[in-house]
């Protein structure tokens, strides 16, 4: 199963998440790419087996269809999906119980088959629960589920142009929560006041790049650079990195599609690896790093590295200094960051179904979801696969596992499933 001829940051540390965001506890999980934003679980003992009727906690029904993350706070899980055509919130507890849903206005349908009016995973800082909707819709609830505040940002700034359906999920920095519309016609970064829902900043990144290669489903990273808070976004051919205060342009990288390809949109996240930028790019033909810093166009002096390999879909995943890349088609690869040397590569199975799920590091472990559910466990030193596990045939998945707690939350369209041993368990810490 391992290919190392095609070429091409463990535990949970309080002060890496000082990128802008929160101080979470330990049982937290406050936005799909897990606490510390790379793809990284909290310690903890953590099932290695599982099946449709083995080590399953509870599973429950879910209302509606979507791709995205459950994140979790203290004893609550919340979830967006549509529900009875409405933009949708759903709350339960970490025993599956239902504790509220509210609606937020009038669900606009996906248009493919991995998507939804609701696949922007939610984010929190444990005050104000944030979700954002391919409507436009985007609210500001408490955990009782009373609506803060509501806007329309398409209503505000002008309808959506992406082909497809929108997958871009909110982010915080210190003081805001930070949404980019990155698409055909106007783009822009924007900054509102997480309290009240009202502008802050908003900048235009409009970058020249040519039909779909202007959009781009791909969500911002925050993250701390001697000592000030930046925004990186990745899309329209670009890497930009902003001003968390202000919104301002800071550096940014071009290059990222040299023959002006028409289809290079981007769905595939940026992930940092300490100082280093990661950025899957080209359908997954691109990965390249960057080194944080300089000011107006750094794609001379500031790109380390770039491979011909990367994820159209999945995010890398992120620790101590290695990139750990999932592609499409389930080819993994694990890299040095500042390098690009790989360390190892491997094929997981195929079928009918790609890998749409971004990895999660837990201790030594590496996890991957494919779209029919079928997970597989690897041994992140090296690469081997250590189980492989089935929800059945009829499940499909392409949000992220949520780890914590010794727990693993996995969610298809059609169910929210809670795994846990007692045994078959590997500690990851």
């Amino acid at each position: 199963m391992r290919n190392s001829a095609f070429a091409r940051v463990t535990g949970f540390v309080l002060t890496t998440f000082m990128m802008g965001q929160l101080s979470c506890a330990a049982g937290d999980w406050p936005n799909w790419r897990g606490p510390q934003l790379n793809g990284n679980a909290v310690a903890g003992d953590y099932p290695l087996e599982w099946g449709a009727d083995k080590n399953i906690r509870w599973k429950t029904e879910l209302p509606g269809k979507s791709g995205s993350t459950p994140i979790v706070w203290d004893d609550l899980m919340v979830m967006t999906m549509p529900i009875d055509e409405q933009n949708g919130v759903l709350c339960l507890d970490r025993s599956g119980t239902e504790k509220w849903r509210v609606t937020l206005g009038a669900a606009r349908p996906g248009k493919h088959k991995k998507g939804s009016g609701a696949n922007p995973s939610p984010v929190t800082d444990g005050n104000t629960l944030i979700v954002y909707y391919k409507s436009g819709d985007f609210a500001g609830l408490d955990w009782t589920g009373k609506v803060l505040w509501h806007e329309n940002l398409q209503k505000m700034y002008g309808e959506d142009t992406l082909w497809w359906d929108l997958g871009t999920s909110p982010v915080l920095t210190s003081k805001y929560v930070v949404v980019a519309c990155v698409q055909s016609g106007p783009s822009y970064l924007a900054a509102f006041d997480k309290q009240t829902g009202k502008e802050v900043w908003k900048v235009d990144r409009n970058l020249g790049a040519p039909e779909e290669a202007a959009q781009t489903y791909s969500t911002p990273v925050v993250t701390t650079f001697q000592g000030k808070e930046q925004i990186v976004m990745l899309g329209a051919d670009h890497v930009t990195c902003h001003d968390a205060e202000t919104g301002k342009e800071i550096w940014r990288v071009g290059g990222l599609n040299p023959d002006e390809d028409k289809y290079f949109r981007s769905i595939a996240s940026p992930v940092m690896s300490g100082e280093i930028v990661i950025a899957p790019y080209a359908r997954g033909k691109s990965l390249t790093a960057i080194k944080m810093g300089g000011h107006g166009d750094v794609t001379h002096s500031q790109v380390l590295w770039t491979k011909p390999m990367g994820s159209d879909v999945p995010t890398p995943a992120t620790r101590d200094g290695k990139v750990y890349v999932c592609g499409d088609k389930g080819n993994i690869s694990c890299l040095d960051a500042a390098t690009g040397e790989e360390i190892w590569s491997m094929q997981l199975p195929k079928n009918r179904n790609a890998y749409s799920s971004s990895p999660i590091l837990a201790g030594n472990l590496l996890y991957i979801v494919r779209e029919d559910a079928e997970a597989f466990v690897l041994d992140a030193e090296t690469g081997d696969v250590k189980s492989q596990n089935s929800l059945g045939k009829d499940e499909f998945c392409i949000s992220t596992p949520v780890l914590l707690n010794n727990e693993i939350f996995l969610r298809t369209f059609d169910r929210l499933f809670c795994i846990e041993s007692a045994t078959n368990k590997v500690s990851a810490r």
